[in-house]
């Protein structure tokens, strides 16, 4: 499987919109605080959530789209994703059929399955997982995308 690096992580950001697929409104979970994090950067970004019509951040609603298929320039879009493995397979395969050209595979999200798909020649300019960056846990936009930003020139 290919390294991760710092320059994927780069390509990720030099997208000029994102996304966020499993974004929440509760403060507890990462869906939220990944979300929170491109907003309180000032980056445009899509929270994606099926359950709801909008998720709440710092007390404001954001009208979420239902899937990456909804996005309305999908081909300019990076997209965060932080949803189960089994969740995770689909929302690539979508993401993969309306062009999305790169994706951020959050810690826990997923696995030989999804690597394989989000690996495979063709499928993503950029796919960021997995170990590397400069938590414990691996790549996390929390973590490692504000030097990605700079990187890209972005911040």
């Amino acid at each position: 499987m290919a390294a991760v690096t710092e320059a994927t992580a780069k390509r990720f950001f030099s997208s000029p919109l994102f996304a966020v697929v499993g974004a929440s409104s509760n403060p507890a979970k990462f869906g939220h605080k990944v979300h929170a994090w491109y907003l309180n950067h000032d980056l445009p970004v899509t929270p994606i959530n099926p359950a709801s019509q909008f998720v709440e951040v710092n007390g404001e609603q954001h009208p979420t789209k239902p899937d990456v298929k909804a996005l309305p320039q999908p081909k300019d879009t990076s997209v965060s994703i932080i949803t189960h493995p089994g969740i995770t397979i689909n929302v690539l395969k979508e993401a993969k059929s309306v062009g999305i050209p790169a994706v951020w595979l959050q810690p826990g999200t997923f696995d030989d399955e999804v690597l394989k798909f989000a690996l495979e020649d063709g499928a993503f300019e950029a796919v960021v997982y997995g170990e590397g960056g400069r938590g414990s846990e691996g790549w996390c936009v929390l973590v490692d995308g504000e030097k990605a930003m700079k990187d890209a020139g972005k911040l």
